[in-house]
């Protein structure tokens, strides 16, 4: 903005006594209003969502304004005068008729419109609708550091003589500017001159206001080294190529670097069932409390870590402006299957988790592209299937890595393709309907802010703990229950090797751990969920699967890679296939005529192809259900998914079986 010193306000009103006041903070996406929110309330905010609606509202609690003031940061929108969700909610807000919490609604006593110095012309259009409510509003210049660095001046002292509002250029990013925007918000004043109402009135009113922001100074050359990075981040190959360079890198560090806290939490939760199980008496609520909670806890927090660095990493790629060049480039690639480049997000997400991704889903503006992209995000390969297929591409690649790599990678690509399928599918039948072109706007090219990205890794890990955390908790014990109940007391072999172990002396500890697996496999087969197994077994005879596999599939209800530790413990009568021997055990393991392999080749591809295609995760149909609006379309996802899972599994298996693979 201009060098020249800071125009003087508007003629204040008398001072008046400091009292709390409901800032609505409006602005276009990319303008960094949600870093200046950030930066205003810091760890001092809370997500919640419109009452009826999907749309997240954070509500701030800034300690510079006086007690008791709120930020609500407002969706990004680039008109108040659209036909989507984003804007219906701010313009109820902005009229009073919409609160995030539920609460007695009224307007807000200011509104704090955020704009981009750096393209100040298209931001003057919602600064334009903004001020025709007639609010008291403040107008924040946000991004000064980055337009004086590319050379863009001009005159903030223009907005205050034209509109009779404070105009303060600030910078989110490091802070310049917020002790003048702070103040100025508790000063707020009506505006004095409102723009013509029809459209095309209201945009030669912004050129002709930034024209006469800017005259007198200089045009700043054109940017062309940004010129060349949009023209190969857009480009139908170079930009396709980049794409998947960039994920492969976001991939590769979530993957290598959650690593490290997932096996220390998963040491946490080992050592606090195990200390649990110490303190407690044997009995019910033992069994309960660390088979069943602690362990369900520990299932859900697991995962925490790579979901938190997803949304750190991604925030960091939307805030250096590349994301907004990536949704370019994938809206060509989905357009053919019914959705767009807003749905890239929500899918992308749910590579890490499919809970995360559905939520996600709510910045899809057009509903039958949001439920198209909500209904497709769990075929997406997401890390709870990771387990399955290490162990399934192990027994059919034993002696070779790259078979491994290749099969796995497969099992990705299958995902993706059943999930654009489907989505053709969905929108040229129940969700037929023309879609939505995408409205997107380039952003600026910057660095990223650390501390916004933090920000929305610690709100995106709340929304899982508190929406998936406590469904998956309360299956888990379901689960546990069915897996411990009703009790069975042991079989013969096994108080026969006990008795040999007191006699046994330095051999007592492998003759007890002996009998401990019998012991555990015979209680896994004689209950509730066993018993389910039995019953359920002709259904998955012909994919191939015996009692075993299906009390496996079963179990995976909970979180799919429970089904390794249920194998494990069925056959080997422990839970970790990476102990010495269980691996081994579970790879020759027989069915219950004790000849016939329960691993056979056929099996192994059969069960691959039902765990990449397969609706196994209730707390996912839970998610899809609220965001959706309605339980019919989680029960459409279940059902579609698991029939076509069924489908292509029976197909493999029959076929391969067929042509004489054993």
């Amino acid at each position: 903005m201009s060098d020249a010193p800071a125009p003087a306000a508007p003629p204040a009103e008398p001072a008046r006594e400091a009292r709390a006041i409901r800032v609505a903070i409006l602005g276009n996406p990319n303008t960094g209003k949600t870093t200046l929110f950030n930066r205003l309330c810091g760890v001092r905010h809370k997500t919640s969502n419109f009452p009826g609606t999907t749309q997240e509202a954070r509500v701030g609690f800034p300690r510079a304004l006086p007690e008791g003031s709120e930020l609500i940061d407002l969706p990004g929108i680039y008109s108040l005068e659209l036909d989507q969700s984003e804007a219906a909610i701010c313009r109820d807000v902005l009229a009073g008729q919409l609160a995030p919490r539920g609460e007695a609604v009224e307007a807000p006593d200011v509104v704090l419109v955020v704009t981009d110095a750096t393209n100040m012309p298209r931001n003057l259009m919602l600064v334009g609708e903004a001020v025709r409510r007639c609010l008291p509003t403040v107008i924040a210049i946000n991004m000064v550091d980055a337009s004086r660095r590319k050379g863009i001046h001009a005159d903030e002292g223009v907005l205050v003589r034209s509109l009779g509002v404070e105009a303060v250029p600030c910078s989110a990013r490091t802070g310049e500017g917020f002790d003048a925007l702070l103040a100025a918000l508790t000063r707020a004043r009506i505006p004095t001159e409102s723009p013509p109402p029809s459209e095309d009135g209201l945009a030669l009113w912004a050129d002709d206001l930034y024209a006469r922001m800017a005259a007198g100074y200089d045009q700043p050359r054109p940017d062309t080294f940004t010129d060349r990075l949009d023209r190969a981040f857009t480009h139908p190959l170079l930009g396709l190529g980049a794409f998947v360079a960039v994920m492969a890198g976001l991939f590769f560090v979530i993957f290598s670097l959650a690593a490290y806290p997932m096996g220390w939490i998963e040491s946490i939760f080992s050592h606090l069932g195990g200390l649990v199980g110490a303190v407690l008496p044997p009995g019910a609520i033992h069994d309960l409390i660390a088979d069943g909670v602690v362990a369900g806890i520990g299932a859900t927090v697991v995962f925490l870590p790579q979901i938190c660095l997803l949304f750190f990493l991604i925030s960091l790629l939307e805030d250096t402006g590349y994301l907004a060049r990536a949704a370019f480039v994938m809206d060509r690639v989905l357009r053919p299957f019914g959705l767009n480049g807003h749905a890239f997000v929500p899918l992308l997400s749910s590579h890490a988790c499919a809970l995360p991704g559905i939520i996600a889903a709510r910045a899809v503006p057009d509903r039958r592209d949001r439920l198209a992209t909500i209904l497709t995000a769990p075929f997406m390969s997401c890390t709870a299937r990771i387990p399955v297929y290490v162990l399934l591409t192990v027994l059919l690649f034993r002696d070779s890595p790259l078979m491994q790599a290749v099969a796995f990678t497969a099992c990705y690509a299958l995902g993706i393709a059943a999930g654009l399928l489907s989505a053709l599918v969905a929108r040229r039948t129940i969700l037929r309907g023309p879609s939505r072109p995408m409205a997107l706007e380039l952003p600026s090219y910057r660095l990223p802010s650390v501390r916004t990205a933090l920000f929305a890794a610690w709100d995106r890990g709340l929304v899982f703990l508190k929406k998936a955390g406590t469904i998956i908790l309360a299956i888990s014990i379901v689960l546990w229950w069915l897996g411990a109940y009703p009790g069975t007391e042991p079989p013969p072999e096994a108080v026969e090797i006990r008795e040999r172990a007191e006699a046994a002396g330095a051999d007592a500890d492998a003759l007890l751990a002996e009998a401990d697996a019998i012991e555990s496999r015979h209680a896994t087969r004689r209950s509730f969920l066993g018993r389910m197994g039995e019953t359920a077994e002709p259904v998955f005879r012909p994919l191939g699967y015996d009692r075993q596999l299906t009390v496996g599939v079963l179990a995976s209800f909970a979180a799919r890679e429970v089904f390794v530790a249920t194998m494990a413990i069925q056959i080997a009568g422990r839970d970790d296939v990476e102990e010495s021997g269980v691996f081994e055990a579970v790879a020759t393991a027989t069915r219950d005529d004790g000849r016939t392999p329960i691993f056979t080749r056929a099996t192994c591809w059969s069960l691959l192809v039902y765990y990449v295609l397969a609706m196994q995760c209730l707390p996912t149909l839970a998610v899809t259900a609220k965001e959706s609006g309605h339980w019919k379309w989680a029960l459409l996802q279940l059902g579609w998914m698991w029939g076509l899972a069924y489908a292509s599994a029976l197909i493999v298996f029959q076929s391969l079986r067929a042509s004489g693979v054993a």
